[in-house]
């Protein structure tokens, strides 16, 4: 019920909140907001806070407002950070989104950020300001620094430029790493030099690529005071080696390399050679990490085309950033390969680094990925490669995602293995839990689970049973799966059932063929199910004689001596009575129940 009281108080915050809304300015409603908050009337702060945001306001006025009442900034965090009401917590988080929003405006504006690099030439307190806020432009900044420095109608800026861009910090290695192409022999001084002042070890890879293989002796001197300014024990390593370091710290999202914060996308930043500059393209943060991993291993096979372990992270990276499901970037280019194009290409020494490394990570969508590429052209000697002491796809048939286990049974199998080996039994086992999935079965929160793979996986494992069971392998024993497989027989699906009762009719044993003869005679089952069971009874007869018991042979000759049933099945069920090689007994009946005379 409400009372009076209540109907007033709500009477009085919609008015302040229309009023708010359009007869004050954003200034008055942010002040209100503030007010109200900090004296506990969080429900007139609310509803200030949601003028504020019907006002659409500026991000940059609404930055602005912030920084001109710093403890209005921190009352706002503290609603953020102690959510007194939600309505307002929700209210207040947006607000901030837009300070931000206009934090990024202003500080990657180019007008801003060249007005900023031609204060650096102005008076001692221009460019102590000018170089905070290029400090705060970050990798925005290097582009227009960069195109300063190779204009020559500038030279008179070039000291306070060069005395500048190391003082860009962290942000500033990634464009400066990719400016390293270019062919601007002093420029390109300034970007080591540069590196070397910024003192961050990412700079490492790209400086001892230049004392590897850049031709000028200076470059290749000043890298190597650069690297001594980092951290001198790298110059022993090959470049090859800590491209791929770095690429691994992407790759485990080293929280040193993360983007900034400010914006929801990150940059990945190219040399133009053509243009003479650097151009940057904007990338998803949620794979972000591993495009530069992607890179960084690009780098390291540039250095030392014969550095494998660089292809099998690159591979792993790749999927990696498939899982996110976000399209790839655009730099990839129209018709840029899947990444299961290149595992498969791949040879199985890469694609072993990768299911090792997936595996040790409990990384279900890498490690399945690499295994489905191993499955489509490695044999056995493949299969079974060793990484080290380990033998990754063997590790897979332990993997806690049972997709990634089904793949790596089904891989092995496929190979159709000659040689023992200890997880044989368990090869067998997985098949015949994957034969056995189905989508009612199916309880997994993980969202890499559903019925059509269920379905998949079992048709997969029912295929590669039979040619083990073709082939009579004599390594992975389909027998341990024999109760499967007749379970298999009453499948609901079809092909699953068809495929059963041709395994089954290649496995020696009476329960085998029994259970196809009775598969063959049930009623409920359709028409080709059935004329496929007696073509399997056909086959476990021929290979194993009868195993049959009284009352299913007197059931299969009912059928062949009856003239009501489909003649197709009468004529499967002759075909397959005739494969028993039964006494003749039963032939002559056969006869003289048919003869007029």
């Amino acid at each position: 019920m409400f009372n009076g009281k209540k109907i007033i108080t709500i009477l009085a915050v919609g008015l302040l909140t229309a009023g708010a809304g359009f007869a004050q300015s954003l200034e008055d409603n942010w002040n209100d907001f503030l007010h109200y908050t900090k004296i506990g009337r969080l429900d007139l702060a609310t509803g200030y806070a949601q003028a504020i945001l019907d006002s659409a306001p500026n991000p940059v006025e609404m930055l602005n407002l912030s920084e001109k009442n710093p403890q209005g900034y921190a009352i706002l965090l503290r609603v953020i950070d102690s959510a007194p009401e939600a309505k307002l917590t929700e209210l207040s988080k947006e607000i901030l989104d837009i300070i931000e929003q206009g934090r990024f405006v202003r500080r990657t504006d180019p007008q801003i950020i060249t007005q900023e690099i031609r204060r650096l030439s102005g008076t001692t307190r221009g460019q102590i300001a000018a170089v905070k806020r290029l400090q705060d432009a970050g990798e925005y900044a290097v582009v227009y620094m960069l195109d300063a420095l190779m204009d020559n109608s500038r030279k008179e800026e070039w000291p306070n430029i060069i005395w500048a861009l190391p003082q860009i910090g962290r942000d500033a290695i990634r464009p400066l790493a990719a400016a390293l192409q270019t062919e601007n022999v002093s420029v390109k001084v300034e970007i080591i030099q540069a590196l070397g002042k910024i003192g961050y070890p990412q700079s490492l890879a790209y400086l001892k690529y230049i004392i590897e293989k850049d031709e000028s002796e200076e470059l290749r001197t000043l890298a190597n005071r650069s690297i001594r300014q980092i951290d001198p024990a790298v110059l022993t390593i090959p470049a090859a080696e800590l491209f791929y370091r770095l690429a691994e710290n992407y790759y485990y999202h080293a929280q040193s390399l993360a983007p900034v914060e400010d914006a929801n996308f990150a940059n990945v930043w190219f040399w133009d050679k053509n243009e003479r500059k650097l151009f940057r393209e904007k990338v998803d943060k949620n794979y972000f990490n591993e495009l530069m991993a992607m890179r960084e291993c690009e780098w390291s096979l540039k250095a030392d085309p014969g550095f494998g372990p660089a292809i099998g992270l690159w591979l792993a990276a790749y999927f990696k950033a498939e899982v996110t499901g976000v399209a790839m970037p655009d730099y990839f280019g129209p018709g840029h390969a899947e990444a299961m194009v290149y595992a498969t290409t791949a040879g199985p020494e890469y694609l072993h680094q990768a299911l090792e490394r997936a595996l040790k990570d409990r990384n279900a969508y890498v490690a399945l990925g690499v295994i489905e590429a191993l499955a489509t052209n490695a044999g056995e000697k493949s299969l079974f490669y060793r990484v080290g002491p380990a033998q990754p796809l063997v590790q897979a048939l332990a993997f806690d995602d049972r997709a990634v286990r089904y793949s790596a049974a089904i891989a092995i199998a496929a190979a159709a293995p000659k040689e023992n080996f200890p997880e044989s039994k368990l090869v067998t086992e997985i098949l015949a839990q994957a034969l056995g999935q189905t989508g009612e079965q199916i309880n997994d929160k993980s969202g890499m689970w559903n019925e059509e793979l269920a379905d998949s996986y079992a048709l997969r494992a029912a295929e590669v049973m039979l040619e083990l069971a073709r082939t009579r392998n004599p390594v992975i024993d389909l027998s341990a799966a024999k109760d499967s497989l007749i379970n298999a027989t009453n499948d609901k699906r079809p092909e699953i059932q068809m495929f059963a009762g041709q395994i089954l009719a290649r496995l020696d044993g009476p329960d085998a063929q029994r259970s196809i003869a009775a598969m063959a005679l049930a009623e409920t089952n359709p028409l080709e199910i059935r004329m496929a069971a007696f073509a399997s009874l056909d086959i476990s007869a021929k290979l194993h004689a009868n195993l049959l018991d009284d009352e299913k042979i007197d059931a299969i000759y009912s059928l062949v001596s009856s003239k009501e049933i489909d003649p197709q099945l009468r004529s499967a069920a002759a075909s397959a009575y005739g494969a028993l090689n039964l006494p003749s007994q039963k032939v002559k009946d056969l006869i003289l129940d048919q003869a007029r005379s």
